[in-house]
């Protein structure tokens, strides 16, 4: 154990590790986000907390990691660099440690032109290799950016988001070494729906030892409509959900779909399960967290961390 981490800890053990993302409330109120956390008390490792995603506005995510920490929850701070510079990612990594986060994934973000704040500048003073480069500096150097000596040095558990399937895709797993080499020691993906894709991709990262150097959590989301299927596959950039998927989503009826989206997360976590290398599964059911428990039950994965 380099850190305090209960998700390094979990990891370590060689279990099946769950972690889910939780999604801040748009405004001040804590109940949205106690609720979401309660539903997922005692079914997941590590919740992850997301920054802003996709450009919204959102509670802060260190803040929502406190209040996630209170509840029980052992946090995964998601920082993106979107919306930060230097100082100001520097300043709230050492806050979050002094609130008691021990993870941090970092992220570059989705571009501000996808949000709700389509006119403001976007920072990106550092990308996520060089925060995740900052994060290790502070915990194995003592240093902040530039060199200087910290006083209590943050030793966060650091980890990066990787896509399998983003262009070009012959790519992914060397951008992935590139993570691992810059100090990621876990690995959450983007959602995966075209499992072949997702094998080869493992089986990339094998053939050069990055899952000796890594945890790689399989992302999984759960589809809701096939409106949302075909959404995803037409607007959202490196998303990859075959043909068949959504033919399949398109013919059930319309107030069978939910159901079915369910079904279609629980194979896709019972054959990610079977893959050498995946460490775990990352659950991002958005708005949708209180259907994680029936995912996890379905798919014969029990509660945490007895399970």
């Amino acid at each position: 154990m380099k850190t305090e981490s209960l998700l390094e800890k979990a990891l370590e053990s060689g279990k099946f590790v769950v972690t889910a993302e939780c999604g801040p409330p748009k405004g001040a109120d804590t109940e949205i986000l106690i609720k979401k956390g309660k539903s997922l008390l005692g079914w997941i490792d590590a919740v992850n907390v997301t920054d802003n995603q996709t450009a919204i506005v959102r509670m802060s995510s260190v803040a929502a990691c406190s209040i996630l920490k209170q509840l029980g929850h052992e946090p995964i701070l998601q920082m993106v660099t979107r919306d930060r510079n230097r100082i100001a990612l520097q300043s709230d990594l050492f806050g979050a440690y002094a609130l008691g986060v021990r993870n941090v994934l970092c992220l570059t973000g989705d571009h501000q032109s996808f949000g709700n704040q389509r006119e403001c500048v976007g920072v990106f003073d550092l990308d996520s290799i060089q925060l995740l480069k900052t994060v290790r500096d502070m915990r194995e150097a003592g240093v902040i950016i530039g060199g200087e000596a910290i006083q209590g040095p943050p030793k966060f558990f650091a980890g990066a988001a990787e896509n399998p399937f983003a262009d070009p895709v012959d790519w992914r797993v060397i951008r992935l070494g590139k993570k691992v080499n810059a100090g990621a020691e876990f690995i959450q993906t983007q959602c995966i729906y075209n499992l072949p894709r997702f094998e080869t991709f493992m089986a990339q990262a094998r053939d050069i030892g990055l899952t000796e150097k890594t945890y790689i959590l399989a992302g999984v989301t759960p589809l809701k409509t096939v409106g949302m299927a075909r959404y995803m596959a037409t607007k959202v950039a490196g998303m990859d959900i075959p043909e068949e998927l959504i033919s399949r989503m398109a013919n059930t009826p319309k107030e069978k779909q939910a159901e079915e989206g369910i079904k279609i997360a629980v194979e896709t976590i019972q054959r990610v399960k079977e893959i050498p290398g995946v460490a775990g599964v990352h659950l991002m059911a958005i708005e949708w967290e209180h259907k994680v428990p029936e995912i996890l039950r379905a798919a014969g994965i029990g509660n945490r961390p007895e399970g």
